[in-house]
């Protein structure tokens, strides 16, 4: 059987060699649409800088659109004579039709989860009932015959009776909110409009929830005016949206943003307050014990990240980047609270990985980690005490893990580069893991390879960088390799799977992920240092990365090609610019 593998990668290999040999040729001989420069030139401070090519930035003028039209032609002639195409789209459709599920969320002995057959062009919300068979809840595919109304938010009340969901048409950002009677899936009466950035929280009893809208734009402004004065609303089941209760407002601060989350207990509504894409935001709250209570400033400086976890009593959980740059969590009372000066007590302290998320499950703190860009999960007591390390099946990305206090039973979602998600259910108080969903897939996992390497950067920073590939390659110099990177806004770039760099390693390519700085791999230190002055840190790690693989065999210059969309597109520019020959 190995024989055999290996002959088809030679041979596909060969195809591939053969056919670029024919591309090169095809490149060379195509006639590029001429780009004519002019005497373009700004004085800054007493220097003068050519902008010979600025003509090309005005997207509607007759050169700039004449010039475009013929670098597509020359693109689709070139993509269009490649030999395999046909077979590589062929076989992109036989891997992309597996059947698929994400991670489930239970309420009161029910299951939720969405699950896709195949090439469905959105997933299915499923709902199991303990004992009994699944059953659809929503299928976002019927909602319009055109399939332009897209599911895009949901919260199920307290007793898993009602379910609140959002829809957004032809892709815009602003949602319509419904609620469904469970039992019967029924939609009620209640349509709310002008939602936007928002989910909903139920309160306890049922009889309501939280949201956040936008006043009604004036007309024709719905997809064109800016969104300012977001405020935060209380909907009560069987009332017109115009009786809606106003919880929260500032005219004071146009840009501001609200969240409305209504803690596990019921007592308490949690409300995040942000200012556009600022990372450092506020915590707000309102006693729900009390009709009359006011929102109360909680955290009111904007003087770090908080993400409220939970509370247990007046007791309040957070995770926080504040003295933290990975993060770690604190407690604070409301018992003994100051406004003024805030008393944090520190839970479970900053370590060496980043802490990117916590959860209190089981009456004990489920944390997961990034070490070195994958997925680690410890378990702790309410005390913070550390107790045990969840196991994981790999070098991979774990999600999940959600709950309430007294469950005793969670699920998590687990991928890699090889591994399309594989759901599981974990036992929190034995440690049982079992599967809950695994995909049949039309390849084997175990044919392919996943290792993490350290390149040193130019300044002898340690780059974390994933290859994988399949498990018969030789590594002579000679194979080609799809190094793709980011480095930006904070974005942790971590093991998925991903069809096309599937069938690409089936081919015998090689698949490379860095993880630059300017990333959220290690924390706000690792964000800032490729970031505006920094910047050139990211495009030298990047460089470092296309290095190391052609010294260690992997590749050669001939055979390198680099990637990256959106910020990743200017890393892979700027690269280019600077290194050509690499």
């Amino acid at each position: 059987m190995r024989l055999k593998i290996r002959a088809c990668l030679t041979t596909t290999l060969w195809i591939l060699s053969s056919a670029t040999a024919s591309l090169a040729s095809e490149v060379k001989s195509s006639v590029y649409p001429a780009a004519t420069p002019l005497d373009q030139a700004d004085t800054y401070h007493g220097v003068t800088v050519k902008d010979p090519y600025r003509w090309l930035e005005e997207l509607d003028s007759n050169q700039t659109k004449s010039w475009v039209e013929g670098e597509n032609k020359v693109t689709e002639k070139f993509l269009e004579s490649i030999p395999v195409r046909k077979k590589i789209e062929e076989r992109l459709r036989e891997h992309w039709s597996y059947p698929k599920c994400r991670v489930p969320f239970q309420e009161s002995g029910k299951l939720f989860y969405f699950k896709n057959s195949g090439l469905q062009d959105q997933d299915v919300l499923y709902i199991k009932d303990d004992g009994e068979e699944e059953r659809v809840l929503i299928d976002p595919n019927k909602l319009s015959e055109d399939g332009t109304v897209a599911l895009t938010s949901l919260a199920v009340n307290d007793g898993a009776t009602r379910l609140a969901y959002g829809i957004s048409r032809s892709g815009s950002d602003w949602q319509e909110w419904y609620v469904k009677d469970i039992a019967t899936g029924k939609d009620l009466d209640d349509h709310l409009n002008w939602i936007k950035f928002s989910g909903a929280s139920w309160l306890k009893d049922g009889s309501g929830f939280f949201y956040s809208r936008y006043d009604e734009p004036k007309e024709g402004g719905a997809l064109k005016d800016r969104n300012y004065y977001q405020k935060l609303y209380l909907h009560k089941i069987g009332t017109p949206q115009s009786d809606d209760s106003l919880i929260y407002e500032r005219k004071d601060q146009k840009e501001w943003g609200f969240g409305g989350d209504v803690t596990e207990d019921g007592k308490y509504l949690i409300i995040p307050v942000w200012k556009g894409t600022e990372e450092k935001n506020r915590i707000f709250y309102k006693d729900l014990s009390r009709a009359d209570s006011p929102v109360v400033e909680l955290l009111n400086k904007a003087d770090a990240h908080y993400d409220f976890i939970e509370n247990v009593g007046s007791v309040f959980y957070f995770l926080t980047d504040l003295e933290a740059p990975k993060n770690r969590v604190v407690s604070l009372d409301l018992a003994n609270f100051d406004p003024n000066k805030p008393v944090f007590e520190e839970v479970i302290p900053e370590t060496g990985d980043k802490l990117d998320s916590a959860g209190i499950v089981n009456n004990e703190f489920i944390l997961h980690y990034l070490k070195d860009a994958f997925t680690k999960v410890t378990i702790h007591g309410l005390d913070g005490e550390f107790k045990h390390d969840v196991k994981l099946p790999g070098i991979g990305t774990a999600y999940g893990f959600n709950g309430l206090k007294k469950d005793k039973v969670t699920y998590y979602g687990y991928t890699s580069f090889n591994t399309p998600l594989v759901v599981h259910k974990y036992d929190l108080e034995t440690g049982d893991d079992s599967i809950f969903f695994e995909p049949e897939v039309k390849f084997n996992p175990s044919d392919y390879v996943t290792s993490q390497v350290f390149v040193k950067s130019k300044d002898g920073t340690r780059i974390p960088l994933f290859i994988c590939h399949h498990k018969d390659l030789e590594l002579n110099g000679q194979n080609p390799v799809y190094l793709y990177g980011y480095g930006g806004f904070n974005i942790s770039k971590v093991p998925a799977f991903s069809i096309p760099m599937l069938t690409w390693m089936e081919m015998g390519g090689v698949f490379a992920q860095a993880c630059l700085r300017g990333g959220g791999e290690y924390g706000e230190e690792w964000h800032k240092a490729g970031m505006k002055l920094n910047k050139q840190n990211v495009f030298d790690d990047f460089i470092a990365c296309g290095e190391w693989l052609i010294k260690h065999k992997y590749t050669d210059n001939k055979r390198l090609s680099i990637a990256g969309g959106s910020n990743g597109g200017l890393l892979v520019g700027a690269c280019l610019t600077q290194r050509p020959e690499l």
